[in-house]
């Protein structure tokens, strides 16, 4: 991600916007998933510093911090017994759609989400 980001800094103009999708495991940590919290915890860490670093150049950095949802990878690699209790520990006992969260995205890309 550092790599990819500094390559295509160069190309991008004032009002660019960058975003990251991280995850709510970030914030509540995760008995099962502690590499994936961690790594989505310097993420966090590096939208942010990259964010400070950039708001002179008028370029947004942010962040998405999704919860759980249903997307192809799921039941491509858990097993059936896993992928029918996927959403068993969620809140609302429904995990979310792709679709339900790519306004987020569309929004952080457009100027309406400017300072």
């Amino acid at each position: 991600m550092f790599y990819i980001i500094k390559f295509a800094l160069k190309y991008l103009k004032a009002g660019s916007s960058i975003f990251n999708t991280i995850s709510v495991s970030f914030y509540w940590g995760s008995e099962h998933l502690i590499d994936y919290a961690a790594t989505k915890g310097a993420t966090v860490s590096f939208k942010k510093s990259l964010s400070n670093s950039l708001f002179k150049k008028k370029t947004r950095a942010n962040g998405v911090a999704l919860g759980t949802v249903w997307t192809t990878l799921i039941p491509a690699s858990f097993s059936p017994k896993q992928v029918s209790t996927f959403d068993s520990d969620v809140l609302t006992a429904i995990a979310g759609q792709p679709e339900e969260v790519a306004p987020c995205f569309l929004f952080l890309a457009f100027d309406d989400s400017s300072i």
